[in-house]
């Protein structure tokens, strides 16, 4: 894992008028999931490829686990370092265990090193080993982020950048790589910047969010902080920080019933009705609530009831935008 600190980072290129990065400091802790967020053109891409040296910086400082980025040769800082981005960038020509292997043989691994370190990385990334021989035209455009995921992480960088790297994925496929991007990153605890210009992607993945504009940082902070209390009017509209889903969606069940372990319970047996977990978020338990009918819905954990989610409870959290909300008229006993 790898602390990232930035001071006064800048890149200004000769023909533009305004710095395209200017003067952004930060910190990213070790095995952080940061989101960096802003429209097109406001200098994400541009921090995020400073970090790796494809575009050196104007002027400031970036420290990687205390050394001095600037003071290591390039080569041996982009080795150290993945990266992954939109379209995926394999090499056409070469079949994905090569594709795969591209940063182990530079660094002069053995060959039953490199090998194993294939077959390991397809399993994390979910595709299965025969597809170590197939070339790049032969893989859905799921398949190829998946095999350039798994290059990007090839050599154990302690660093990963991401540049939109799920944005050309229909929506079913974008889910489902977000989903095997945490796993990921829960098992393996890597520190990762992940640019989008997606506020649900951004909500879904970050453990903190950049929020940029024209070249600056405006905000950073945690996403519920970031809706719930931005900094600025672009801020609150690029991050719809008014829509009330987005708030549930980072609120969870366990917070809406005021305890993180609730008490146990045996479980009430009722035919066809849905239940929750602690940690489903409140999103998803509105979606059942009103979906079902019932005035409250059991909330179960390792087999056993543990509370009941009601309405209220959401109000509770949000006592503004649920202040209209009705109690449904209960379908059943409960």
């Amino acid at each position: 894992m790898s602390m990232i600190i930035a001071e006064g980072l800048s890149k200004q290129f000769s023909r533009e008028s305004r710095p395209a990065v200017d003067g952004v400091s930060f910190a990213v802790e070790p095995g952080e999931l940061v989101v960096l967020l802003g429209p097109s053109g406001c200098g994400k891409t541009t921090l995020l490829k400073m970090l790796n040296r494809l575009y050196e910086p104007t002027s400031g400082t970036l420290m990687i686990d205390g050394v001095d980025a600037h003071s290591l040769p390039v080569i041996q800082l982009r080795r150290r370092i993945g990266y992954a981005i939109q379209q995926t960038g394999l090499f056409p020509h070469l079949r994905v265990e090569h594709n795969i292997a591209v940063v182990p043989r530079l660094l002069g691994w053995e060959r039953p090193r490199i090998e194993a370190r294939i077959d390991e990385l397809l399993d994390l990334v979910g595709l299965p080993c025969d597809f170590r021989r197939r070339y790049p035209h032969q893989l859905s455009g799921g398949q190829q982020q998946r095999v350039g995921l798994a290059r990007a992480l090839a050599a154990n960088p302690a660093i990963l950048l991401m540049d939109e790297p799920f944005g050309a994925l229909d929506a079913i496929t974008r889910a489902r790589l977000q989903d095997e991007l945490l796993r990921i990153q829960r098992k393996l605890h890597t520190t990762i910047l992940f640019v989008t210009h997606d506020i649900e992607e951004a909500l879904r993945l970050a453990d903190r969010i950049m929020v940029m504009n024209q070249g600056r940082m405006v905000q950073f902070d945690t996403p519920l902080a970031i809706l719930t209390q931005p900094s600025d009017r672009f801020v609150e509209q690029l991050t719809g920080a008014r829509d009330v889903l987005r708030h549930l969606s980072l609120l969870t069940v366990a917070a809406a019933l005021g305890r993180e372990r609730p008490t146990a319970a045996p479980v009430c047996e009722v035919a066809d009705l849905p239940s929750l977990r602690p940690q489903d978020d409140l999103r998803f338990a509105l979606t059942q609530l009103l979906g079902s009918g019932e005035a409250s819905l059991p909330v179960i954990d390792a087999d056993r009831e543990v509370g009941r989610l009601t309405l209220a409870d959401l109000r509770a959290m949000l006592p503004r935008t649920f202040a209209g909300l009705e109690e449904p008229t209960p379908t059943s006993g409960v």
